[in-house]
């Protein structure tokens, strides 16, 4: 969703490596909320492909990620959260064809997101049948996307904590934003 958007609704991305709970974060909040969150598209159609996934596929992600948070936006109730976002695909495209199409760059620059919650590494790594960066990768992507942030001015904040603390850490961060932009008429 780009700048100047007149239905006011407040975004807000979970952001991580694998295996940092994410999903279950971003389901949380949006049932917490009464809202609806943009779920991953990329583990869907990576999981059905029989044969590896290309650099077409990946850009194909990334676009359908984006109609995906349009339909999202529509049914969002005051917030809508992201379980993904193109800072994400873009270190992928980054990390593993070592080049990305120019028009994410622009994409970025033009978001207007809220808030990212940057989930830490301090849940154990769980393998499956399409993660690929467990071990020091996730420190090295965790960092990766921090300097993204950075470098792109959002505002972030960093979760961490097992269990409910995750949980409750997420909620409050949330409140207190929400609580803030309420009282400033945003």
């Amino acid at each position: 969703m780009e700048k100047g958007t007149e239905k006011n609704i407040k975004r807000i991305v979970l952001i991580g490596a694998e295996s940092t709970g994410k999903t279950e974060l971003a389901a949380f909040l949006a049932k917490q909320y009464k809202t609806v969150f943009v779920p991953e598209y990329a583990r869907e159609y990576i999981e059905q492909l029989d044969r590896d996934y290309t650099y077409d596929d990946v850009e194909h992600i990334a676009k359908k990620q984006i109609e995906l948070e349009e339909q999202y936006f529509s049914k969002a109730n005051k917030v809508l959260f992201y379980d993904t976002f193109l800072i994400i695909t873009k270190i992928w495209f980054q990390i593993v064809f070592n080049k990305t199409p120019d028009w994410i760059d622009n994409k970025l620059k033009n978001c207007n997101i809220d808030l990212f919650l940057l989930c830490n590494n301090d849940l154990p790594w769980v393998p499956d049948t399409v993660r690929e960066n467990g071990g020091k990768m996730r420190d090295q992507l965790f960092h990766m996307y921090e300097q993204e942030l950075i470098k792109y001015g959002f505002s972030y904040v960093i979760i961490e904590g097992k269990d409910n603390s995750r949980y409750t850490k997420a909620l409050n961060i949330v409140n207190d934003f929400l609580n803030q932009n309420t009282e400033r008429g945003k």
